[in-house]
């Protein structure tokens, strides 16, 4: 490569949605509702589990951390697409396309994490209920999240550190409406190799490990309610893991779309549209799917909610 062809490139130009302008305020109302809707759905999960003491155990101490990461998930890109619209401009400075880089592996590494952990807590309180107090103890618990932060942390700032060593050439235009890993590196134009090997072993590790994990404890879990006699039994076993259940299916469902997506055309809508559910929808989705679906949650909110009207 001619090193006369390589710039020191000030910022990124996001192409993501872009429309004219008659598509830009709808574009701007349908991101601002669905992060409303996110970050309160997700503070209300977080209210809900402070505040009500019957709330303060395992599975809900996850549910928080992972309802946390979603609301920061989330506010890695759309704040930024929100920004661009208002502004007319779709530019992004390097300095801001590393951070949003550094969150988004930071927040997505998270998620998964935390839904193996949730997984793990599962199969331990249906498998082995009368050693649940027992094995998910308090440290045991904060142990797995602080691991699950290392880990998310340790990648991303090393991806992060290796990204700040590269070149840029003349070529500055992300396909994509925030700065995706994979898009960028195909800008470089010094030698990425480190980055790629980094980028596919971490990749396959945190889509095969957490997910193999969460298949066991599943596995594990179905044949155990599968010995319950009564069906009011099995029922009941099967409820305190459903929701969880559904998140995984969106979670590795939008994720699996956004790597098929990826393959086919890193350029096309339906990629974009991929990663939208991926990083927006499934954030905001979480939250109905623990409300509508949990018995406690509904009580909860409900002395929440009226406490409020008794307050007014």
């Amino acid at each position: 490569m001619d090193l006369g062809n390589q710039t020191s490139v000030s910022e990124f130009l996001l192409l993501g949605f872009s429309q004219g302008p008659e598509d830009q305020l709808m574009l701007f109302a349908l991101f601002l509702s669905m992060y409303l809707v996110t970050v309160l759905g997700n503070l209300l999960i977080i209210l809900a589990v402070s505040c009500d003491s019957h709330l303060h155990t395992p599975m809900y101490f996850f549910l928080s951390n992972l309802s946390l990461a979603d609301i920061c998930f989330t506010s890695t890109t759309v704040p930024k697409i929100l920004v661009n619209i208002q502004m007319q401009s779709n530019t992004i400075s390097h300095a801001g396309c590393i951070a949003q880089m550094y969150f988004f592996m930071v927040f997505g590494g998270m998620d998964t994490f935390l839904l193996t952990v949730m997984a793990y807590d599962r199969y331990v309180a249906i498998c082995h209920p009368l050693s649940y107090p027992v094995i998910m103890n308090p440290r045991l618990c904060g142990l797995l999240v602080l691991v699950s932060w290392f880990l998310s942390l340790s990648y991303s700032l090393i991806q992060s550190l290796l990204m700040l060593r590269l070149s840029f050439c003349t070529s500055w235009v992300i396909q994509h409406f925030y700065c995706e890993l994979a898009q960028v590196l195909t800008l470089a134009c010094s030698d990425t190799h480190v980055n790629y090997i980094l980028l596919y072993m971490v990749t396959g590790l945190l889509g095969c490990v957490p997910f193999s994990g969460i298949l066991f404890s599943y596995t594990q879990i179905v044949s155990s309610i599968l010995r319950i006699p009564s069906t009011d039994g099995k029922h009941k076993a099967f409820s305190t893991c459903g929701s969880h259940l559904s998140v995984v299916s969106l979670f590795y469902g939008t994720g699996l779309g956004v790597y098929l997506s990826s393959n086919a055309s890193s350029s096309s809508w339906r990629g974009m549209v991929a990663s939208a559910m991926y990083t927006v929808v499934t954030p905001m989705l979480n939250p109905f799917v623990y409300c509508l679906r949990n018995r406690d949650f509904k009580r909860t909110l409900e002395r929440l909610l009226g406490k409020t009207r008794y307050a007014q």
